[in-house]
């Protein structure tokens, strides 16, 4: 089998930066006016009181200093804290296609690539726009492409899970050239009336190109020595919004219907997961740990990305072994250890070896090994 090389990468960066401060000054202002309406009630003991949130204590529990969103204005309003993305006219270009292409071009510039070449264009995302058409097939008609396009979703997950589905389809001549586009709004399924969880996301868009080696014009491309995935059922982290809710009783307001999890579980259960993981896979190819230059992990907790590169190193690992982007980008679900890799790569020289794995929801955990050539 030939060997296929990741040959660029492309991102998207939402236009408004939105620090915690600003975050915790709309969330407490909801707290109090929410508290002052209710007041009769939480004194007779039917409802609690609502507390506030600061930035220490989001700093503390995650690591995220701020994240980047496609509108703040919404978020920021304390009787509003929704996103403000009015919906598109059925002709036009969906906002998740417009973070797409522009994720996309980056990437196929950095590949020396033209649009037309791409016959095969994955979305893997958490959360798609749509049920139908697939997102990926609006980026394809957009972008001038050929061949075939489909959505997928494995959560967080889904960058390692469309890498590898690209690279099966190189593999087998279904595909010269793919791309592996995650746009994530992550702000629109995310409550930020919820002290536990309103820091926990931010959005953006990342891309990759994959084709033969023997094809690639960029000086600076990846092989990928193999991937492995895995899942295994959960209900610790859940989004439940769908088609189906307009089906219910109780409608489409339910608080449940948007990103809900249980964080101490999902951090006991996940790490010594993914660390088992990313040893077994890296067993598998006759590689130590200690060779492994990069970890490009899922940026979702600091304290979870540390715990991991422990149990896989055996000690703590510097921030060059495992760069953090979360405090800038918060949680972008499956774009974040592509935003890693794409800012965090240059410096691989020939032979190093790097691993960009990704996980949540499902659960699920895939990880794609790759040396700089």
């Amino acid at each position: 089998m030939k060997p296929v090389v990741i040959s660029g990468s492309g991102l998207f960066t939402p236009p408004h930066a939105v620090g915690n401060d600003a975050l915790v000054a709309a969330f407490n202002q909801f707290v109090s006016i929410y508290n002052a309406e209710h007041a009769d009630d939480i004194a007779a003991g039917w409802i609690e009181a609502l507390a506030e949130s600061s930035s220490d204590f989001i700093e503390r529990a995650s690591g995220i200093k701020q994240r980047y969103l496609m509108d703040k204005g919404g978020v920021l309003d304390p009787s509003r804290m929704v996103p403000n993305l009015a919906e598109r006219g059925n002709d036009a270009l969906s906002v998740q296609a417009e973070m797409a292409l522009a994720a996309a071009r980056d990437a196929l510039k950095a590949a020396g690539r033209a649009a037309n070449e791409v016959d095969l264009i994955i979305v893997a995302c958490s959360n798609l726009q749509r049920a139908y058409p697939a997102v990926a097939i609006e980026v394809q008609e957009a972008l001038g492409a050929a061949g075939f396009a489909y959505d997928m979703n494995v959560a967080c997950s889904s960058a390692t899970f469309g890498i590898q589905n690209a690279v099966a389809a190189i593999a087998a001549g279904q595909a010269r050239l793919a791309l592996v586009i995650n746009p994530e709004i992550c702000s629109a399924h995310l409550n930020f009336r919820d002290r536990d969880s309103h820091f926990i996301f931010g959005d953006a868009a990342t891309a990759l190109v994959l084709e033969a080696f023997d094809t690639a014009r960029s000086a600076n491309v990846y092989e990928v020595l193999g991937g492995r995935l895995a899942t295994q059922f959960s209900n610790h982290i859940r989004n439940n919004f769908g088609f189906l809710n307009r089906c219910a009783p109780e409608g489409l307001g339910a608080v449940d219907k948007l990103f809900v999890q249980q964080g101490r579980k999902v951090f006991k259960e996940v790490c010594p997961m993914v660390g088992e993981h990313i040893v077994a896979h890296l067993g598998q190819l006759g590689i130590a740990p200690q060779q492994v230059k990069r970890f490009w992990l899922h940026q979702a907790n600091l304290a979870m990305n540390e715990l991991i590169a422990r149990r896989v190193l055996g000690r703590d690992a510097t921030r060059s072994e495992a760069p953090v982007i979360l405090d800038a980008y918060a949680n972008t679900s499956s774009a974040g250890s592509v935003i890693a890799f794409h800012l965090h790569s240059r410096d691989m020289a020939a032979g190093d070896i790097g691993v960009l794995s990704s996980f949540g929801a499902g659960y699920s955990v895939g990880s794609v090994i790759v040396k700089k050539r």
